[in-house]
């Protein structure tokens, strides 16, 4: 864990932040600190402009993220080493999941999948009919030069 003492951003490693996630008791030490510091901050203004950062362990720069997918949270990740959370984003990712943010998230993700599963029954469905369809024309269309082939060579014959 580092933590900078000019922007008040806070660097977890990938374990910590899991630990976090997962325990309350964890939890309520995040939000017994931001609630100790809440009136020592002045406001930071934040910039509009996006900024990709580096990952203080291997200087790559990292993905931005919208935490959980609908925190409205967005924090830096390094998928190998830790996130970045700038000033109050991990009170405020505690509080999402405390408010049953991943709940919803989970369920949100759940019925994606399903109506995902419904497009793609439907799409094979329908290839499905299209080539009994085709199969059935193809046919048709066999007979039908069958027939045409018969009547000509029956004229020819007379």
């Amino acid at each position: 864990m580092r933590e900078c003492n000019q922007c008040e951003g806070l660097w977890l490693d990938t374990v910590i932040f899991q630990l976090i996630c997962a325990d309350r008791e964890h939890q309520s030490i995040v939000l017994g600190d931001a609630l100790s510091t809440a009136g020592h901050h002045a406001p930071v203004a934040h910039d509009e402009q996006v900024r990709y950062i580096p990952c203080p362990h291997c200087k790559q720069l990292m993905n931005r993220i919208n935490f959980a997918n609908c925190s409205g949270v967005v924090v830096d990740v390094c998928k190998q080493h830790g996130t970045w959370f700038d000033r109050d984003e991990l009170r405020q990712i505690v509080e999402f999941i405390r408010g049953g943010g991943m709940e919803l998230s989970r369920e949100k993700v759940t019925h994606e999948l399903e109506l995902q599963k419904e497009k793609l029954r439907t799409e094979a469905a329908t290839i499905s009919y299209r080539s009994t369809t085709i199969t059935y024309s193809l046919d048709d269309e066999r007979l039908g030069g069958l027939s045409a082939a018969r009547g000509l060579l029956k004229f020819l014959q007379d």
